[in-house]
């Protein structure tokens, strides 16, 4: 508890001056964490999971963790390729059997993927919005069951590659389009975003953050990606890390 208050009292120090409007949440989720001991689960697809010779955000958050001697354990719940169907297979052994205190979720791009390189194509996502929704749904309330927090996240936007375009480049993706690999996947988002007002969760929107990334950098968001145009490399987690921090108190850990 005593790491708990020298949290707390960071955070209201530097709120007084800089007029922060998430403060009291922030305080509140710390407090508990620290004091309950309770993990954090990171759950999520590829964008989430450990990646060789990528630090994830997952990973510089732990070790940011232990550099300040916060006493939260980090738990990457991330596997590459998973829907929301198929995370919710496993859902109660990779998130609620942790008894986090919270839980951040990110999927969507693999729920939004019309797999039209297939034979014969497919026409329809592999999960369909609303099923999607219902998905995610199903989890905040879970974990709401537990007492534990929600943070959702928006996935990151995508960007062609070679690969992506010999795939998917055909209707209804826009392969002559810079934007037409994000055409299905935006649709997802904006449900994502409306859920969160709906469903009163925190929302980080990784996928603005990747819009407005060339006005604050003066370079494409493509610069955030692995070659392959779908997965964050360094930069991209480093700023999903930024984010997430932000969200969880916006000054501690700076």
């Amino acid at each position: 508890m005593h790491i708990a208050r020298q949290l707390v009292s960071s955070i209201l120090i530097i709120a007084s001056i800089s007029g922060f409007s998430k403060i009291a949440k922030a305080e509140s989720l710390m407090d508990k964490t620290t004091a309950s001991k309770r993990p954090i689960v990171l759950f999520g697809a590829s964008s989430t999971a450990l990646r060789p010779g990528t630090k994830t955000y997952s990973e510089i958050l732990e070790q940011t963790f232990q550099e300040k001697n916060i006493p939260i354990e980090v738990i990457n719940a991330g596997v590459p390729g998973n829907t929301t169907a198929l995370a919710l297979q496993r859902f109660q052994k990779d998130v609620l059997d942790h008894n986090p205190s919270l839980v951040v979720i990110q999927f969507g791009i693999n729920d939004s993927a019309v797999d039209v390189w297939k034979d014969p194509p497919k026409e329809k996502p592999r999960v369909e919005l609303p099923v999607y929704l219902t998905n995610m749904e199903s989890m905040i309330d879970r974990i709401r069951d537990q007492n534990g927090e929600v943070i959702l996240m928006s996935p990151q936007r995508l960007s062609w590659s070679k690969k992506t375009r010999e795939l998917y480049g055909k209707p209804p993706y826009v392969s002559d389009d810079e934007e037409g690999f994000n055409v299905i996947l935006d649709t997802y988002v904006a449900g994502l975003r409306e859920l969160a007002v709906r469903k009163n969760v925190r929302f980080i929107d990784i996928n603005e953050a990747y819009s407005k990334h060339p006005s604050d950098s003066g370079e494409p968001y493509s610069k955030l990606l692995h070659q392959d145009g779908m997965h964050p490399n360094d930069k991209g987690h480093k700023l999903v890390f930024d984010l997430l921090t932000e969200e969880l108190s916006q000054p501690i850990l700076k």
